[in-house]
């Protein structure tokens, strides 16, 4: 008897570390220490519920849903389990599986107001989503947006109205029907202005679903002349040289706004480089020049500045790969991908881009940048920058040594390069397969393959990273995607490295970020990490999902 209340005192006592832990933002630590909590008492919900709750904070949703899933086991009436998987499952995108679990809340604490709430927000994130599985067009009959537009059929000059199309149209409307009304009589006023009415809502209807690929849409950026009064960045004619990118830059900076007549040039001319390269890339870099690969960026456009100015513009005598996860979280999203993009236009050989997994509608919806796009552009750049995303490369090989790519290796052995040059990539990433594994991935320390902590993909030991490396005659592995305290980590016996450039990831993980400078012939990498830099007063998410900032 004595022996166990020494046990349980001892678990608690990793318990209460493992919540500082938690509180200084020391996931891993406080993960650790719950995980010693579990081996002395396995029968405490609490400590599964918790450790489920510092996967999420890691991004490790399948981690969670397991350690969430325990807590149930062990205790089907404790709300915290259910609380943690539905949130979870929220982060995954799976709604639905999410609504459950919150009903299930509710249930157990009828009268919690936040259970309430949480459940209110669920039932709309389902009801939205079973909508938009309603009304949208069969892939078949989908029209690309990128292709209804032309940017250099949009004119330069003043635009001969400020007013919109839709205003002018629904003025001139509510003129006739005024008219009719006085001259006609009520009856075939009311006639006619019901005919108005059924016009005016098909047009709001064109409006608010865009009508992709009609006319409409491109009459809507046939509207978009630059007004006399813009004193912003300018392209003049098709080249976009460092002189606009800089100036862009200064005012991204400074919170102004490109105009959109720009950000559609910039976006539509880098589709068209990207659609022309292979899924896989091949870098070659010169003997005597140098060549640098950032990670996750995450829409902290400030931190990307500073890397910028640590390291120098890119140019060709110092060309960029950045790895993916452009966007999300970081509430500078649209910044950083229009300035990456600008780069690719001025010059391509000194900007490469990788595919991550948050370049893709899901993440995007979720996590914020489809809502930035959404407030600072318009709806039809939402569905073109997830065109453009479908075109990314998903990896890239420097001087056939390096391998760079955004998650991680396969579930498989034997694959080869040319496997991944062969991969259809103009899609959506799909939820397995060497394309959703290339985005997903992750390294564990345990030899063989795992299961993933993030509930997609899996996770690699040294020996298949050590195979892959042999069987394609290469030396080493790069790759992102995970948030590192000194923003890099060596593993695999020195055969892979993590590089993650979003230093104060989401504001606090209080991480460095990193970038690593391969010199050539020997690509010997340096690695230099930098602390996260200021940044105007908007907080990480500020455009995400509803739902998912109640849980932040």
């Amino acid at each position: 008897m004595e022996a166990e209340r020494s046990d349980v005192s001892q678990a608690e006592e990793f318990k209460v570390q493992a919540n500082e832990a938690f509180k200084a933002h020391k996931y891993a630590q406080a993960i650790d220490l719950y995980t010693q909590a579990i081996e002395i008492n396995s029968q405490n919900a609490v400590y599964w519920a918790n450790r489920s709750f510092a996967h999420l904070k890691l991004e490790e949703y399948g981690s969670a849903i397991q350690d969430a899933s325990k807590a149930i086991e062990v205790d089907p009436k404790y709300s915290k389990g259910y609380y943690r998987r539905g949130a979870a499952y929220l982060a995954m995108g799976k709604f639905k599986e999410a609504l459950k679990d919150f009903q299930q809340v509710k249930r157990i604490c009828p009268n919690d107001p936040d259970a309430s709430k949480k459940l209110k927000e669920c039932e709309k994130a389902v009801m939205k989503l079973k909508f938009e599985e309603a009304i949208a067009a069969p892939a078949s009959e989908k029209r690309s947006v990128a292709e209804s537009i032309d940017f250099r059929s949009i004119g330069t000059g003043p635009s001969s109205s400020s007013v919109p199309t839709e205003v002018a149209v629904a003025a001139v409307a509510v003129a006739i029907v005024a008219a009719v009304v006085m001259i006609v009589g009520t009856r075939a006023a009311i006639v006619i202005a019901t005919i108005l009415v059924v016009v005016l809502m098909v047009l709001g209807a064109c409006r608010w679903y865009g009508c992709i690929g009609g006319l409409y849409a491109k009459s809507r950026v046939n509207d978009l002349d630059v007004e006399p009064q813009y004193s912003g960045a300018m392209i003049e004619g098709d080249v976009v040289t460092l002189e606009f990118v800089t100036r862009m830059m200064e005012d991204f900076k400074n919170q102004k706004f490109l105009h959109k007549r720009y950000a559609y040039q910039i976006v539509l001319q880098t589709r068209e480089m990207l659609q022309a390269l292979p899924s896989l890339v091949d870098v070659t870099v010169p003997e005597g020049n140098h060549f640098t690969v950032c990670g996750d960026v995450h829409g902290q456009f400030y931190d990307l500045l500073n890397i910028f100015e640590r390291n120098g513009l890119p140019s060709d005598e110092n060309p960029y790969l950045f790895n993916g996860d452009f966007v999300d979280r970081g509430s500078f999203s649209l910044e950083v991908i229009l300035t990456l993009f600008a780069f690719k236009c001025m010059s391509p050989s000194a900007m490469y881009l990788a595919r991550g997994n948050h370049e893709s509608k899901s993440m995007n919806k979720i996590y914020g940048f489809e809502g930035e796009v959404r407030s600072k552009l318009s709806e039809t750049f939402v569905e073109l920058f997830s065109e453009v995303f479908c075109c990314l490369p998903l990896a890239h090989v420097i001087n056939q040594k390096v391998f760079v790519v955004h998650g991680g290796l396969f579930s498989v052995d034997g694959v080869k390069l040319s496997d991944i040059r062969a991969i259809d990539r103009f899609c959506e990433p799909p939820e397995e397969g060497l394309m959703c594994e290339l985005l997903w991935s992750d390294p564990q320390p345990s030899l063989g393959r795992g299961p993933s902590k993030r509930g997609v993909g899996l996770s690699f030991g040294a020996d298949v990273t050590k195979r892959f490396l042999q069987e394609n005659n290469l030396d080493l592995v790069v790759r992102s995607h995970e948030v590192k305290d000194e923003g890099y980590e060596i593993e695999h016996d020195g055969k892979l490295i993590t590089v993650f450039s979003a230093p104060n990831y989401c504001d606090q993980m209080g991480n460095k970020g990193a970038f690593i400078r391969f010199e050539a012939p020997e690509l010997k990498p340096n690695i230099i990490t930098f602390a996260a830099v200021a940044h105007p007063d908007v907080k990480p998410m500020a455009y995400a999902n509803n739902f998912l900032r109640m849980f932040q």
